[in-house]
């Protein structure tokens, strides 16, 4: 009988952290793009897609249902997006403020 490895116990955090490094460490929009294409089924690129969409639309008040008819996103993705720009760790405001400097500086 073929012996099996055992399993390592799962480290969510550890995890996590060690792709956030993959990410910091790349130096493009382009190296970005074909990581997340390779990471990412095309319905993963979607839906992260359709959230980063309605941040702006939100932080300018649009109401969710307008932000449906503008952008296709469904109202709970809409909703779900707010939750966390409102409480949650702060990624979403993060990433609004560093691409402004980035529009800023160019």
């Amino acid at each position: 009988m073929k012996l099996r490895p055992i399993p390592r116990e799962k480290d969510a955090q550890a995890d996590l952290s060690a792709l956030a490094r993959a990410f910091a460490a790349l130096s493009s929009p382009e190296q970005v793009t074909a990581f997340l294409r390779d990471l990412c089924t095309p319905a993963e690129l979607e839906a992260l897609s359709d959230r980063w969409k309605v941040v702006p639309l939100l932080q300018q008040g649009v109401p969710y249902r307008e932000i449906h008819e503008l952008t296709g996103v469904s109202v709970t993705t809409t909703g779900r997006v707010a939750r966390s720009l409102e409480h949650g760790h702060g990624g979403y405001a993060a990433a609004v403020a560093a691409t402004a400097s980035t529009s800023e500086s160019k």
